[in-house]
Formats: C-alpha cells, structure tokens, sequence
C-alpha cells in the first residue's frame, strides 16, 4: 500500500510566512508599538534620564519627562516652508506638520545583567503590553523610559497593573 502524499496530510500552520501574522484582508494581528511612540536614540534616552523625574516601583522604575512637542513641529514646519512665522501646514502635503503629532513615547532599558536575553525580553513584553493598553490615557507631551527589575517576570498581570495606574497617575500630576 502507498503511502499518503504529503497533499493528503493535514494542512499545518506557515509560521514563516508574512501571511501567518495577517488576517485574511492584510489587517495586521499584531498591535505593536509604531516607531513614533518609542523612543530610539541614545540621546533621548540620556536626556530622559538627566532631565526626567524618577518612579520607582516594586516592579520598575520609570524616568519621565515632559517634552512639548507642537512647538517643535512648528518650527520644523515654518524652517522647511522657508517663512519665520510658524504656521501649520495642511497634512496633505508631507511637511512635517502632516507627520504624527507625537503622543507620549515609551523606550525601555533592561541590562545584561538582569538576566538572558529571554528573561529580558519577557519582561519588557510584558510591560510593554500593559502600558500599550494605557497609553490614551497619558498626556502627549510624557517622554517615559522603563526599567523593569527582575521582581516584574514573575509579578502577577494585576500587580503590573496596579504599578502602571500608579505611574500614570504620578504623570497626570505633573
């Protein structure tokens, strides 16, 4: 008797196609963050940390600083336009003005000796996630860098929690 081919076997997951992350109309699944709400520069990091107010937390500690960032597309926008009044250009025509109005931004800072590289992922995923779901609710101009400490892998989904309200309520304050 043959065998079956591998066309009568059952059908398996393609983990490895760009198609697998998508639902069937190219909507993505994921709900990452876009690169205009994470801080990526080293300089911003340091500036953050300089300038910034600390938080700390049984589960991280958080740098934040407030940035007023319209001031800082409209100058942008009237030194591209070319005039000295600053003015706000329409979003259709690709001046900066057009780009994201910022929001508050997230970076996240775990060292090496925090532990391999999964457990510092782990706990930046899970940090990150929870304050993805809060971000609405903080004012725009919060520039935030998180450190998690080692306590946050293990730390229960509500306790992250709590800490994240905390901290979100601490930058309502400012």
């Amino acid at each position: 008797m043959a065998e079956p081919s591998s066309r009568d076997a059952e059908p398996r997951a393609a983990t490895s196609s760009p198609l697998a992350t998508r639902e069937p109309f190219a909507t993505p699944i994921s709900f990452g963050f876009q690169k205009t709400v994470r801080i990526l520069k080293a300089a911003e990091f340091r500036r953050v940390y300089k300038q910034g107010t600390r938080f700390t937390g049984k589960y991280f500690a958080a740098f934040c600083l407030r940035v007023t960032r319209a001031t800082a597309v409209a100058s942008e926008a009237s030194a591209t336009q070319g005039t000295s009044v600053a003015r706000e250009a329409s979003p259709a025509c690709g001046t900066p003005a057009a780009m994201p109005s910022g929001g508050p931004r997230l970076g996240f800072t775990v060292p090496r000796a925090f532990g391999k590289a999964v457990l510092r992922n782990r706990a930046k995923r899970r940090l990150r996630e929870i304050l993805r779901v809060r971000l609405p609710e903080l004012a725009p101009e919060w520039d935030i860098v998180i450190n998690p400490r080692r306590s946050a892998i293990a730390a229960p989904v509500e306790e992250l929690q709590r800490e994240v309200d905390r901290l979100v309520t601490q930058c309502r304050k400012h």
